[in-house]
């Protein structure tokens, strides 16, 4: 101690002040690790979160994959009208009628004669 005796003891109060809240923090960190409950809703949520990401992101490839998918059968699709379009067919059709008119109109004047 000193001369008087008050730096050591407002010393040694404030050791004492100190060491109470280190005492209470080192208490609540405990109390933390021993709180199962709280550790398991803590590793839930955590397990929750990880599953949606993982989730969104699985949305999110297949349906980029299927818009994919989608443009390659539309392209398709637009690419065989177009060959049908194109191809005999529908000449040969309007042939057909042409001729099928003819003999129509032929028939219907050889029995007004």
């Amino acid at each position: 101690m000193t001369g008087n005796g008050t730096g050591d003891v407002a010393a040694l109060r404030e050791e004492i002040r100190r060491t109470r809240v280190e005492l209470g923090e080192t208490m609540e960190l405990l109390a933390a690790r021993a709180d199962v409950k709280a550790l398991m809703r803590q590793s839930a949520e955590q397990a929750k979160a990880r599953m949606r990401q993982q989730a969104a992101l699985t949305m999110a490839r297949v349906r980029g994959r299927a818009a994919q998918r989608a443009r390659l059968a539309r392209a398709q699709a637009y690419q065989k009208a177009g060959t049908v379009a194109r191809g005999p067919l529908p000449w040969a059709a309007v042939a057909a009628g042409a001729v099928a008119g003819a003999v129509v109109l032929l028939i219907i004047r050889g029995r007004r004669r």
